[in-house]
């Protein structure tokens, strides 16, 4: 077990927003076994050890366990396992060959993010169901749910976001309890507590000749610049995600006439 002195120690804003949205979404309850992804960017790191606290905290009882997909092409996690047995962190790593299925599904100069994101979430699944857990959480913050909505609104023509909470078609539930704090919020405490974040040489893309995803970071840049105008933007996003007048949209059947 961890002693206190190798405890990671998170802002209060970090674990009083956790401690907020967990009761206002009701994303962990009693009894709970929850796959939480572990990446090993700054958002999933940040994520284990909020719920590392979030455990020592709770008047109930839950349990986690970290997840590292690996997507069979030699990646050393060893730095990442370290790092959880230190913090007494229960780690696994669940082995796929995305890397060998990409080879015959992916073309050159076609786009990347969208496919292995859906396999990484497929694996997650099957990792929940080996490991008996009853839900999957994500680290998605809320930048990333107003640059989807962006996106979405933008690119697909729809009004869609990141859901705090959701049922998968397999069952199981996946919440996002990171998804009212900001990315900058998540990226100051690993840096703070030196955190063995993982980089993109973990991802399967770069060793692709594919189409780096621009629209994400052109909705990364166009929030950075109305943000520089309207300083309080991201807590109107905030606002205005609790907040749907649905009647006003161009949907027939969500008329209230």
């Amino acid at each position: 077990m961890a002693n206190k002195k190798d405890r990671i120690l998170l802002s209060k804003k970090i674990m009083s927003q956790l401690g907020k949205t967990n009761a206002e979404f009701s994303l962990i309850d009693e009894g709970d076994k929850i796959l939480v992804g572990l990446s090993g960017g700054k958002d999933s790191l940040t994520m284990v050890h909020a719920m590392r606290e979030q455990q020592r905290r709770a008047p109930f009882d839950f349990e986690f366990i970290a997840v590292t997909v690996s997507y069979g092409m030699g990646e050393n996690f060893d730095k990442l396992k370290e790092h959880c047995t230190k913090y007494d962190i229960k780690h696994e790593v669940y082995e796929t060959n995305t890397y060998e299925v990409a080879k015959d599904k992916i073309r050159k100069n076609s786009s990347f993010c969208s496919f292995f994101s859906r396999m990484r979430r497929g694996a997650l699944y099957s990792a929940a169901e080996k490991f008996g857990c009853n839900k999957v959480a994500l680290g998605h913050h809320l930048d990333d749910a107003a640059e989807s909505y962006m996106m979405n609104m933008i690119y697909n023509g729809q009004m869609r976001a990141l859901a705090p909470k959701y049922r998968a078609g397999n069952g199981l539930i996946v919440i996002r309890p990171l998804i009212q704090m900001r990315e900058r919020q998540l990226a100051a405490a690993a840096i703070d507590n030196d955190m063995p974040t993982v980089g993109d040489e973990a991802c399967p893309s770069m060793r692709f000749d594919v189409k780096m995803p621009h629209a994400r970071a052109s909705m990364k840049v166009m929030l950075s610049e109305m943000e520089q105008k309207f300083p309080n933007l991201f807590v109107s996003i905030n606002a205005a995600f609790h907040n749907i007048s649905d009647e006003t949209f161009f949907d027939k059947e969500r008329f209230s006439l």
